[in-house]
Order: structure tokens, then sequence, then C-alpha cells
């Protein structure tokens, strides 16, 4: 019979043996592809000596094709909680260096596990993602565990925040819990997402393609918009979701972190009066409004590389977490578009679903025109973003810079979509449409009259005036009431930082529903 002493000397060897994960010689490996082990990469995430690891003696239950013969302790997948920055985050770290990461029924069962208890203490739940897939071995069994992550990660969504960070393999079935996560981050050159591979897409389609063409960093931050973060390492991977930890709640029942602030609210800029072009097909920067307006400067930008007619990211004014939605009149003239439209309807409701006031500053002369767009179903990922603003119950300002027209004046958070505090600068053009679309619409007989192209000219230059005059100028909104206010450029931080304090115990709710229907 084995005394006390040798017991603990025994669990002291098994703990050593299951932090070897696949052993030494593929930790080295998995070195020498530039990549960390799964225990590095939660060291690298959590606060110094936070990590409390469950299930660390689990191992699979497969008989077939000789799996009975070879078990590690842990069986591919690292699972436990910790902390960032003191606030409590559940996390699960797929170990490539056993079976390849893939996921065998107890690797489900663990990150099963795991999830569960981030939604029973309402904290994050954060997967770091380096997996062959589904392991062949176990067959339906393996399948059954993705579907009960998933249906996890539905259950979840909108009750605790998810981040998922892709740093090597993630395929096939896979690839659909990041996607029904909140954030997914991928590493450049090391990670890749795809449901079919590049053999099965070679031999259906015929296409020869790479794993990194097909569904790597840069596919997925620039053209299919899967990824909301691309990053160049591991170390700036795990700052980057420690960051982004700092702007959201624990969960849907909390209010985001209150940061002290050392930078001046009533800060004048100057600068801002002079940004608007005097020329209104000229454009702007929206970032030089942003980091002009909020504290220090600091901005955390989303989906950076997709869509980059409109800008979405957090910030924080006076201390508090916002979300900011803004047109960027700098790329394709701040037009709204289907890939903007999805962009900024998910974003927002984010924010929605974790108490996050949305900032809109508004530029944005109508939706992108042409056959491509309408057989893409503009019309119904326009509706989301509408959507999204019109079920929104979070304090919402909204700031219009300079064009708001049409359709596109609505959709922006306007007053109609119960945006609560409307501001305006003084070149605000709110309108149906420009100057010169309208006046070729609401003048069309005298233009056609007219006997030379001169007198033509002089006509539309006569009508393009009495036009703006009388509509491009944010006063007509502001008689309506549908704007609260026209400010100072120069003031927009002092404004904004006032309108938030005003609306920081606002209370509106949906109608009671099982839920919506929005369109998809």
């Amino acid at each position: 019979m084995s005394t006390n002493k040798e017991k603990i000397k025994d669990l002291i060897e098994r703990r050593e043996l299951a932090r070897l994960g696949g052993g030494q010689k593929r930790i080295d490996a998995q070195h020498q592809k530039g990549k960390l082990t799964a225990r590095e990469r939660i060291d690298m995430l959590l606060d110094d000596g936070s990590f409390e690891e469950f299930d660390m003696f689990v191992v699979h239950r497969c008989t077939d094709f000789g799996m009975d013969k070879s078990h590690t302790f842990g069986d591919g997948v690292v699972t436990g909680y910790g902390t960032i920055d003191g606030r409590l985050i559940y996390v699960f770290a797929q170990d490539f260096t056993v079976s390849a990461g893939s996921l065998s029924k107890t690797v489900a069962e663990k990150i099963c596990k795991v999830m569960d208890m981030a939604m029973r203490a309402g904290a994050p739940c954060i997967g770091l993602n380096d997996s062959g897939g589904a392991r062949i071995q176990e067959g339906i069994s393996a399948l059954a565990g993705y579907g009960e992550i998933f249906q996890r990660n539905v259950m979840s969504s909108g009750v605790i925040p998810q981040i998922s960070a892709i740093l090597g393999p993630c395929a096939g079935g896979a690839v659909y819990s990041p996607a029904l996560t909140d954030f997914t981050i991928m590493r450049k050159d090391t990670s890749y997402m795809f449901l079919t591979g590049p053999k099965v897409v070679k031999t259906v389609t015929g296409e020869d393609v790479t794993q990194e063409q097909l569904g790597g960093a840069s596919v997925h931050t620039t053209k299919s918009g899967v990824a909301h973060f691309g990053v160049e390492t591991e170390d700036e991977c795990m700052t980057l979701i420690r960051q982004l930890i700092g702007y959201i709640p624990q969960n849907n029942l909390e209010d985001a972190p209150l940061m002290p602030c050392q930078d001046d609210i009533n800060r004048i800029e100057d600068s801002l009066n002079e940004i608007i072009p005097d020329n209104p097909n000229k454009p702007y920067d929206m970032y030089t409004v942003i980091s002009t307006i909020v504290d220090n400067g600091e901005f955390l930008e989303s989906q950076s590389q997709w869509a980059k007619n409109i800008i979405t990211g957090f910030a924080r004014f006076n201390g508090q977490s916002v979300g900011i939605v803004a047109s960027q009149p700098k790329y394709m003239a701040g037009v709204l578009d289907i890939n903007a439209s999805r962009k900024a309807a998910r974003f927002i409701r984010f924010c929605d679903a974790f108490n996050i006031p949305v900032v809109t500053l508004v530029d944005v002369p109508g939706f992108l025109p042409g056959t491509a767009q309408e057989y893409g179903g503009v019309i119904v990922h326009g509706a989301k973003l509408l959507f999204a603003y019109a079920e929104a119950t979070v304090p919402k300002v909204t700031i219009t810079l300079r064009k708001a027209y049409g359709g596109a004046y609505i959709v922006m958070s306007s007053k109609h979509l119960r945006g609560d505090i409307n501001y305006a600068w003084p070149a605000a053009e709110i309108a149906v449409m420009g100057a010169s679309g309208a006046v070729e619409v609401l003048s069309a007989r005298d233009i056609a009259a007219a006997e030379t192209p001169e007198a033509k000219a002089k006509i539309v230059a006569e009508k393009i005036a009495e036009y703006e005059d009388k509509f491009s100028n944010p006063y007509v909104a502001a008689k309506f009431g549908y704007i609260d206010d026209v400010i100072e450029p120069r003031n927009t931080r002092f404004r904004v930082i006032r309108a938030l304090q005003s609306l920081a115990n606002k209370k509106e709710f949906n109608p009671a529903k099982k839920h919506s229907n929005i369109p998809l």
C-alpha cells in the first residue's frame, strides 16, 4: 500500500507529464513552426499566476484504429479560468502537440464544460484555436462534439462576450464556432479558415489554390470579413485580446468598465472647424475626427481592412466605453454598400447586447448604385443596418458632419430610429439627395427649355444655389426637431460627453417577443 507521500509524488509526476502535452519532441516541432504551445499561449494571455486548469487528467475513450494503445493527459485541449486585469475569464486552448489538436468527444466535453462554467459565472469565454479538425478515428462522436460546442456558442451569444483566436489550422465544421463568436482574430501566415480545403476545391471546381489564398488571414480580413483582426505575432494577439476585453463588460447584465480619464473633457479642438472642405466632393479623413474627440486619441478598430467605407471600433469618452460607427469619406466617398451595412449592423448589435453606447459620425452620400449591389441584395443588407439601429436600446448619439442623403440619412441612427441625441455640424447637408441630382429632377423642364448651353449652365447654377440655400444645411432638419442642436465642430468632444452623461440612466424597452426576425 502506497504512502501519502508517494501519492503526492505520483500526483506531481502526473501533472508534469500532463503539462508536456504530446511530449518535448512535438513541443519543439511547434516552436519550429513559430507557434507557441497551448499553455504558453494561456500564460501570455492571462495575468501572471492566475490560471486554474480543469480536466488535466482527461483522456480519450476511443478504442478503434489502435487508439486504445495511446493516451495523453488532457487530450488535445487545455481548459480553465484566470484573470485579465483582475477580471474573471474562462479560456480553452487547443493543443496541437496532441493528435494535431483534433477534436475528440472528450476534447469537446472539456470545451463545453468550460463554456458552461463561463455562462454560469457570467464571464467572457476565449477560445485559442489550433486544430487539425475532427478526430477521424472517432467518426460521428467527433461531429457530435462540434454540435454541442455550436449549441453553447449560440446560447452564450449576447449573454457573455466570446472571442476566438485562430493561431493555426481551423477547417471544416470547426470554422463555425469562431464564426458564431463575437470577435475573431487571425495570425497572418500561420492560420487559415475554410470549409473545404485546396484538394477538395481542386477536385470539385478545378481551381488551383493554396491554403493561404483560400482562407488565410489576409483573405478573411480584407475579402470575406470573417475575421475582425489580423495580427503578426501571438504576442500581439494576446495583447489585442486584453485590450478588447478592457472595452467590454463581463456579461449582458453589466456595464463596460469605467476607466480613469486624464484627458480634459472640455478640450477644444480648433482644427475640427477647418476639417470639412469647402468643396462638398472633396474627401477628408474620418480617423482624424475620431482620434481628435476620443480620450487620448485611443481607438481600437474592428475589421479595419474590410468595407473601409465605414469605420467601426471602440473608444472612450471621459473613461466610458463606446462603440463608434463612422462614415469614411476618404474611401468610396463614405457610401453605404452591402459589406459596409453588414459590418456596421453586427457591430451595433454587439454593442447593444452588452450595454455599450453607440456614437455615430455621419457623412454618407447614399447607397452604392449598380447591378452588382442590387443583385447582391443591397436592399436586405441595408435593412440589417436599419434594423440594428432601430432595435438598439443603448444610448445613441449621432453627429452629422457633412452629407446625409436619402435613405442613408434615415439608416444612420437618425432621430426616426430612436436616436437619442442628434447633433449636426454647420456644414451638414441633410436632404433627399445632393443639390445637382435634385436640380436635374426638379428643374428638368426649365433646363430642357434653355436655348443655349450657356443658358442651360446658368439655370443649373442658379437652381443648385437655390436648392443648397433651402435644403443643404442642417437648419431645415433642426426646424422640425430632427436635429437637437447645430454644434461648433471644435466643441464636439465636450458635447458628446455631456450627451452620454445625460443618457447614463436611459431606460428603453422593446416589445416582449421570442426574438426578432432580422432580414438575413
